[in-house]
């Protein structure tokens, strides 16, 4: 539990991180989209600038080249923070993974922890059926001291013994018998019943 416990704040914490990389990731996407859209602005205003001042002088051929020095610094600019963007997004994607692993290991852990917690009903369970037994035990074990009907019938075999009347014995030696295997039959008939 104190592990699901941890990963639980280790995965919040990765949650947390998630979002405000996911934030950023939003306002750089953001602030590219304004840069673009100043330098279209930009690009627009320095082409009719250099074309009004071209036409006032007369300098058609160098128009060409600023122009194409120009695009060529703004590309430039625009693939390295179309570089640091991508790896920013690999680093996200890199992040996620971890926190998809995290969270497998988090649903293995409950997995486990819900068998525990089902050997441990099982067995506790065998356990107080342990105890209702040994206390059933106890109970068959000193019924023939405590039942009446034994005790007489103890009493006459022991009578039967000092007479030597041996048939009488073995007949009252069978009863008992019986007697017990009744009361044990009527006690698991109980039980299972």
């Amino acid at each position: 539990q104190f592990n699901v416990e941890i990963l639980k704040k280790h995965e919040d914490s990765l949650e947390k991180q998630k979002a405000e990389l996911i934030n950023q990731r939003t306002s750089l996407l953001k602030i590219m989209a304004d840069a673009k859209r100043k330098l279209a602005e930009e690009e627009d205003n320095f082409t009719r600038e250099i074309t009004e001042f071209n036409n006032e002088y007369g300098l058609t051929s160098n128009r060409d080249l600023l122009i194409q020095k120009k695009v060529k610094t703004e590309i430039n600019y625009l693939e390295n923070e179309a570089a640091l963007l991508k790896n920013e997004m690999e680093s996200m994607e890199h992040k996620n993974v971890q926190l998809n692993a995290l969270q497998l290991q988090k649903n293995e852990l409950k997995q486990d922890l819900f068998t525990l917690q089902s050997e441990l009903k099982v067995i506790r369970e065998a356990e107080r059926m342990t105890k209702d037994l040994e206390a059933e035990k106890v109970q068959v074990t000193e019924k023939p001291q405590t039942d009446p009907e034994c005790l007489r019938l103890k009493k006459e075999l022991e009578k039967c013994k000092d007479d030597n009347w041996e048939s009488v014995c073995e007949t009252l030696q069978t009863e008992i018998e019986i007697l017990l295997a009744r009361f044990d039959l009527q006690h698991w008939y109980q039980r299972v019943f």
